[in-house]
C-alpha cells in the first residue's frame, strides 16, 4: 500500500454501546445521544452495503475503486473479508451467505496462480501482487508484489478462520484454506535486507529499495510474519522496526506526546483487527503507554490541528478533521489565500501542512476509522460533516472518500471527483481500502466484533509475544 510519506513512494507504490454500557475510549461521563446511534447504524450498514455490492460474489475480488471502472485492491478484499461477519451480527446478510461468500474468495486466492514470471499469475512466494484484474484476477499491469497488501488481506482472512468455528463442513474449509495461505507465505524471503521485511518485489527490478521501519501502517506486516508456522522470522525484525521511533517518532505537537505519524490510517490500520488496549512492546513499556492509547492521542492531535488549522484552509474545525490518504481534486498549483498551493489528486495527506500534503482535503472515514479510540470527538464530526455536507458528501453508500471546500477552481481539469458551485470539491468515488478500516472500526466500537474474536487468534498471540508484548489479555 505504501500510502506512508516517504520519498519516491505515492499511493499505490506503495451504534451500540461495547460491553457493560462503556464506551471503548470516551472520556469519564460522555454519554452518547440517541440520535447519534441512529446515524451510527446508518453509516455502518451503508458501509457495509458498500463492500457486499460491490465486490464480485463469484471471485470475491473487491474494486479498488467505485463507480470509477478500476482493478481489484487485495488490501480491499481483506476488509470485504472483515465485513462479511459483521454483516451477519447485525443481521444484515445470514451466516450461509457470509459463509458462501468467504469461502468463495478463499479457494479463488488459494488456487490463483504464484510465480517469479511478470503475467499470468497473482502472485509469488505466497505474497500477492497489490493490484489484480477484476476479471482474471492476475497481476494488473506492473504493479508490486505487495508485503503489506498482502497482511492486510492475510488479516481478513484469517479474522474469518477464527470467527467460522461451527463444524459445518464449509466452516472447516474455511479454516482450512485460510491456514494453507498463510502457511506458504515465505516471509523470510521477503527480508532482503535483514532483519528488516522490504516493502515489495516486482519481476522487472526485484525487491524494492525500502523496508518498512518506524512507526506506520506495517504493523500488521511483522506481526504476521512473527507468528507464522512455516517461514517465521526472528524477533530481531521487531527491533529493526521500532529502532527508528525515537528518531523519527516519538515528539509532541498539538497538546500531544505520542508516536506521530501524520495521516490518520496510519495509526487505525492495524488496530482493525489488533485489541492493543493493555498489552505493549518493550518500546511502549518504556513510555508508559499502549499503542491504543498512541492512537487517541493521534486522533486528539488531529481535532487540534484542524482547530488550530495553520493552513488556513475552509472548512476545517472542532468537528470537521481527518487529513490522511484519499482522493483529492488534481496534481495543479493555484492560489488560495494570497499563496500558491499545492493541490493533489492522491496523497498520503496528514496534519502538518505542505510537506505532509495537507491540501484542504478532507476524507470522512479519516476521522470515523478513529472511532474506537475517541468516540466522544470522532461522532460530533460525524455528525457534523453529514448535517453540514451531507447532501454533497452522503449517499448509498455513507461518505464519499474525500471532499475539498477550498477547491473552487473552474479552470482545472479534474483528476477526480466534481465542483459543486458554491462548495468546492466533492469526491465521486468510494475506495475499498478507505471504506474498510471505517466498518471494522465501528464493529470494534460498537461490540468488540472484530476484536473479540482476533483476541483467541494463535497466530496473533504469536506473533505478539514473540515481538515482547506483554499484559493484558495475552496473560
Amino acid at each position: 500500500m505504501n500510502r506512508k510519506l516517504s520519498p519516491g513512494l505515492n499511493r499505490r507504490a506503495l451504534l451500540g454501546l461495547a460491553g457493560a454500557g462503556a464506551l471503548l475510549g470516551a472520556a469519564p461521563g460522555w454519554a452518547k445521544p440517541d440520535a447519534d446511534t441512529a446515524l451510527l447504524d446508518d453509516l455502518e450498514q451503508r458501509t457495509f452495503n458498500f463492500l457486499w455490492d460491490t465486490t464480485d460474489a463469484r471471485t470475491g475480488l473487491a474494486p479498488d475503486r467505485w463507480p470509477t471502472p478500476s482493478f481489484a485492491s487485495i488490501a480491499a478484499v481483506g476488509f470485504a473479508l472483515t465485513a462479511y461477519p459483521i454483516g451477519v451480527e447485525r443481521g444484515w446478510i445470514s451466516r450461509a451467505q457470509a459463509r458462501e461468500r468467504v469461502l468463495t474468495t478463499l479457494r479463488f486466492f488459494h488456487a490463483a496462480p504464484q510465480g517469479p514470471q511478470a503475467s499470468g499469475v497473482s502472485g509469488h512466494k505466497g505474497f500477492f501482487y497489490h493490484f489484480l484484474d477484476m476479471k482474471t484476477g492476475h497481476r494488473f499491469g506492473r504493479c508490486e508484489l505487495s508485503t503489506v497488501d498482502t497482511a492486510l488481506l492475510l488479516a481478513g482472512m484469517l479474522f474469518c478462520r477464527d470467527w467460522f468455528d461451527g463444524k459445518d463442513k464449509d466452516e472447516q474449509d474455511i479454516r482450512r484454506l485460510a491456514d494453507e495461505i498463510y502457511a506458504r507465505v515465505d516471509w523470510r524471503w521477503a527480508q532482503h535486507r535483514p532483519p528488516s521485511i522490504s516493502h515489495g518485489w516486482d519481476p522487472e527490478q526485484g525487491f524494492l529499495g525500502s523496508d518498512w521501519k518506524g512507526y506506520n501502517e506495517a504493523m500488521l506486516v511483522y506481526l504476521l510474519a512473527l507468528g507464522s508456522t512455516t517461514f517465521a522470522v526472528e524477533p530481531a525484525a521487531w527491533d529493526a522496526w521500532t529502532s527508528t521511533y525515537n528518531r523519527a517518532s516519538w515528539g509532541s505537537e498539538y497538546g500531544q506526546t505520542y508516536l506521530r505519524f501524520p495521516p490518520l490510517f496510519g495509526h487505525q490500520f492495524t488496530h482493525c483487527w489488533v485489541d492493543f488496549r493493555g498489552i505493549a512492546d518493550a518500546y511502549m513499556r518504556g513510555r508508559g503507554i499502549d499503542y491504543f492509547e498512541n492512537s487517541r492521542r493521534a486522533t486528539y492531535a488531529q481535532r487540534a490541528y484542524a482547530i488550530a488549522n495553520p493552513e488556513g484552509w475552509a472548512g476545517y474545525g472542532e468537528n470537521v478533521w481527518g487529513v490522511t490518504a484519499s482522493d483529492g481534486p488534481a496534481d495543479v498549483v493555484r492560489e488560495f489565500k494570497g499563496k500558491k498551493r499545492k493541490f493533489i489528486s492522491y496523497a498520503g495527506r496528514g496534519m502538518g501542512g505542505a510537506h505532509t500534503y495537507d491540501d484542504g482535503t478532507l476524507a470522512p472515514y479519516g476521522a470515523g476509522s478513529s472511532i474506537a479510540f475517541a468516540p466522544e470527538i470522532v461522532i460530533p464530526a460525524l455528525r457534523t460533516m453529514r448535517e453540514r455536507y451531507g447532501q454533497h458528501i452522503y449517499g448509498k453508500y455513507g461518505f464519499v472518500d474525500a471532499f475539498n471546500p477550498s477547491f473552487t477552481f473552474t479552470d482545472v481539469k479534474l483528476t477526480h471527483g466534481k465542483l459543486i458551485p458554491g462548495f468546492g470539491w466533492v469526491d465521486v468515488d468510494m475506495l475499498g481500502i478507505d471504506q474498510g478500516p471505517l466498518i471494522a472500526m465501528l464493529g470494534n466500537h460498537r461490540g468488540e466484533i472484530v476484536w473479540k474474536t482476533t483476541r483467541r487468534s494463535e497466530w496473533l498471540k504469536r506473533g505478539l509475544k514473540r515481538a515482547g508484548f506483554t499484559g493484558g489479555w495475552l496473560k
